[in-house]
């Protein structure tokens, strides 16, 4: 009797599958030319051309590094596929992008897409994270593109496949937001890569899907099949080995009732004489840090406009469009803003109108944040580092000896500039020459454990550093040699900082703890604070200032110690994204700093 029933499920399984609108799902390829990823590939994709997929989805890790090279050769592999096919990128083509981002959309038009087939619309869309260490987001400009398409599109009797590369979980940092824009339109599941695993689940009741890598270790190359049978309320998900017949993974009924989100408790301390308050809430992402002067403030945004907010009014004063996502604080200067551009510019923009006076054009796009010291621009680029005069907008200088791109500012101090960039360097130039004093590599030859977007901290003859080794490190300031490396377990990566003496570094672990170093001769571990973020890994710098220390957490929190007593006195969640950076005003003592989702905050501090 057993068999007989087992007969007749697999009977109405391969019934359903016949009935079923058919994809195929690639994703986490992880192809580099000549590696063995890029054998398989072709190997399913001469499958997926001889298989009966009605459409075929690619959702994301295309690459390992998101050069152009890689994403050009997957392209042509891709371009292969005789079905119809939609791509976004994942994480390796956003986090540690030679373009910016930029080649991506270049190559496929778009980092977004929306298709009907039969009665589904299918929408998926990029989620970063963009160009730095952080939690998957989605920008706002396509939270409110996904709302407004979905309204148009969706019909009675109508249903959406919904997909990205993380899932609908904490891994998005506004997932709340997402899912509140899902739960109005009839979702039939969320599909997904990111962990080269099989999962089910749900968020709010609505029907969560991750799916396979293309190598998932031990020789098992292979990719997706999803079927939906919208007629019997079905979905069927099959693993499909490269040169074997399919398996079916997950049978489960489409669910459309959902559920409502458990209010969030935000448990906000702020002690009398600090007030932390929202000033700005712009309509798209913002991913930069902040320029700050007597009357503005100075940022980009994931739509490409540059723009100046009055601080007095909290009104836009001017934008300028650029045709790529911003990625680094403008520059100030006393009568220009130098824009610092993914569109491969560098921009004068006159202070008061924002009308461009010069544009330098370079051979990459810039996301490094610049620093003007002395009427000069010490500016990061892509395989270049450069000094300009801000007022004549003239190139004073140019190293070009780098492999890679810069990102985090350089310190300018004395007679050097000291910067890190994404080829496992950190270099000292001689400020007025640029030319090389000494160069430092912490031992790894790759890239993503580079120094490449952390703000060292300099003193009179020290420079600590961070880097994604996870290891702070001491070198002498005079020629390089290391002074010591720190060896216990704090896991430290990319957020660091120094007291106003530069006698104390501070670094933010992966565990959201608050660690004051010494930058002494030995290493010796001051005290430890623990800022309550729980797992951290936002490069966020880490500002003292007036004898309060600022950190920023991955999820919009704000924590600042009492740097004489140690003591954590603000704990306060501005948000639910990436903290850029802090950026003090000169002309009030105010700490402004921006978030990820759009918003600016000032912080003031007791008198």
């Amino acid at each position: 009797m057993k068999r007989f029933r087992l007969l007749l499920l697999l009977l109405a399984v391969v019934t359903l599958a016949t009935q079923a609108q058919k994809f195929a799902i690639l994703s986490d390829v992880h192809v580099t030319p000549g590696n063995s990823n890029e054998a398989q590939l072709r190997l399913a994709v001469d499958e997926i051309n001889a298989g009966d997929a009605d459409v075929v989805l690619m959702t994301g890790d295309l690459t390992n590094e998101g050069s152009d090279v890689q994403l050009r050769n997957v392209k042509a592999i891709l371009d292969g596929i005789s079905k119809p096919l939609y791509v976004i990128p994942g994480n390796h083509e956003n986090n540690w992008s030679q373009s910016a981002c930029k080649t991506f959309n270049d190559l496929w038009g778009d980092d977004r897409f929306v298709f009907e087939v039969g009665h589904l619309v299918v929408v998926g869309m990029n989620c970063g994270p963009f160009m730095k260490m952080g939690d998957g987001h989605i920008k706002q400009e396509d939270l409110l593109w996904l709302d407004k398409t979905l309204h148009e599109r969706v019909k009675p009797g109508m249903r959406v496949l919904s997909v990205n590369h993380y899932p609908i979980l904490d891994d998005l940092d506004n997932y709340r937001d997402y899912v509140g824009v899902l739960k109005k339109y009839p979702v039939i599941t969320h599909q997904c890569g990111h962990y080269h695993s099989w999962r089910q689940y749900e968020t709010c009741g609505i029907s969560g899907l991750m799916v396979r890598a293309l190598d998932m270790g031990g020789g098992d190359y292979g990719y997706t099949l999803l079927n939906v049978d919208l007629d019997r309320n079905w979905i069927h998900v099959y693993n499909k080995p490269i040169a074997h017949e399919p398996e079916l993974k997950f049978a489960y009924k489409i669910n459309l009732e959902y559920d409502d989100f458990q209010p969030q408790q935000d448990l906000n301390v702020v002690p009398q004489g600090f007030a932390v308050k929202q000033v700005y809430a712009d309509d798209a992402s913002i991913f930069t840090r902040l320029g700050v002067d007597e009357q503005c403030i100075y940022f980009g945004n994931s739509l490409g406009y540059g723009k100046a907010l009055d601080k007095r009014t909290g009104q836009v004063r001017w934008q300028y469009k650029t045709d790529a996502m911003l990625f680094a604080r403008p520059a100030v200067g006393r009568k220009h803003v130098v824009l610092p551009t993914a569109d491969k510019r560098l921009v004068w923009l006159d202070k008061k109108t924002g009308k461009p006076v010069y544009e330098h054009r370079a051979d990459g796009p810039y996301v490094a944040d610049g620093v003007v010291a002395d009427g000069v621009l010490y500016q990061g680029g892509y395989k270049t580092f450069q000094a300009w005069d801000v007022k004549r907008h003239r190139l004073l200088w140019s190293y070009n000896d780098i492999n890679n791109y810069c990102q985090a500012a350089p310190v300018v101090d004395g007679a050097d500039v000291v910067f890190g960039a994404w080829d496992t360097y950190l270099r000292v130039l001689d400020r007025k020459t640029g030319k090389l004093r000494w160069q430092w590599n912490n031992g790894k030859n790759a890239n993503l454990y580079s120094p490449g977007n952390v703000v060292p901290v300099v003193t009179a003859d020290k420079v600590v550093i961070v880097a994604p080794d996870r290891v702070t490190t001491a070198l002498n300031r005079r020629d390089g040699s290391q002074v010591w490396r720190e060896k216990n377990d704090n896991k430290v990566r990319e957020s660091l900082g120094r007291s106003s003496d530069g006698r104390v570094a501070y670094a933010k672990t992966m565990d959201g703890t608050l660690v004051a170093m010494s930058t002494g001769d030995n290493y010796q571990e001051l005290w430890k604070g623990d800022a309550g973020f729980g797992y951290e890994h936002a490069p966020c710098i880490i500002l003292e200032h007036k004898g309060y220390i600022f950190m920023g957490s991955r999820r919009g929190m704000l924590a600042v110690f009492d740097a004489r007593t140690h003591q954590r006195v603000v704990s306060y969640k501005m948000g639910s994204s990436e903290v850029n950076g802090f950026e003090v005003d000169p002309s009030t003592g105010d700490v402004y700093c921006s978030l990820v989702e759009g918003t600016i905050h000032r912080v003031t501090l007791p008198l």
